[in-house]
């Protein structure tokens, strides 16, 4: 049975003086930490392989264009996060916190998977985590501070029962690419942090009443995650206060992985 959740409002989280870029920002989790950190003060670089959700959610945060900005980035090229990171400078001077949040899932039977399907998927969601940390983490050590958080996904840690071995194989990556950076940036003022989701409720608009109930009933606390409690979950990564995390990957997963 789904649960009402009340939640703190957005901008707990003091982002006053910081930049951020987050990718996949025109929709769903994305735009969720783009409005988070955007109400904690900060600037946002809202970017999207969309060019119009983009705009439209860095319009809804600020029409003036100061304080966010929409910017088209497929995560497949290496040129669109140098263009990216050159942008946000051109705009405000630098850039202290990436989410990389954007992905893809194609739940096809493993035998009909296509040697071009699953690189698709993996260049999507593993090797842009690459990129990006590449990229952002030199630019951040330079300033000697930096935030960077990859949203992954329970799937990497567990396999799944509906996800396809491309996306678990690709996010599982992505989880050891966390800890890789973390460990390169250790000591550099730079963090390197995960978000593990589980079920969220943006994907109930793709499943029906019974596979709704279904998932309710599997997860322990009875429900779907809110897009508000993985965004404040990244606030807390992306903010002087979280510090202290460094390559640690946080289970939102309501309880179906217990480690």
């Amino acid at each position: 049975m789904d649960q009402s959740i009340d939640l703190p409002p957005a901008g707990s989280f003091s982002f006053t003086g910081r930049t951020a870029l987050v990718t996949g920002g025109g929709r769903g989790v994305g735009a969720a930490i783009a409005r988070e950190i955007h109400a904690g003060g900060g600037r946002v670089a809202v970017s999207d392989v969309d060019p119009a959700v983009a705009a439209e959610v860095a319009q809804s945060l600020d029409p003036s264009g100061e304080t966010a900005i929409a910017l088209t980035l497929d995560v497949r090229e290496k040129a669109d996060f140098l263009a990216a990171r050159d942008a946000v400078t051109a705009a405000w001077g630098r850039v202290d916190i990436v989410v990389n949040n954007a992905g893809f899932a194609k739940r096809t039977p493993t035998q009909n998977i296509s040697p071009e399907e699953f690189d698709e998927i993996v260049a999507i969601n593993m090797r842009s985590v690459f990129l990006s940390s590449q990229i952002f983490s030199e630019h951040m050590r330079g300033n000697g501070y930096g935030r960077i958080i990859n949203i992954t996904s329970l799937a990497g840690q567990n396999g799944g029962t509906v996800a396809s071995p491309h996306y678990a194989a690709s996010k599982a990556g992505a989880i050891m690419l966390t800890k890789y950076f973390a460990r390169d940036l250790a000591g550099s003022g730079v963090t390197v942090n995960a978000i593990a989701p589980g079920p969220i409720d943006t994907a109930k608009a793709r499943l029906s009443p019974e596979q709704i109930a279904r998932v309710e009933g599997e997860v322990p606390i009875g429900r779907f995650m809110h897009v508000g409690e993985i965004a404040a979950a990244a606030a807390l990564l992306a903010s002087d206060r979280g510090g202290f995390f460094m390559g640690a990957t946080l289970d939102m997963n309501g309880g179906l992985y217990l480690r």
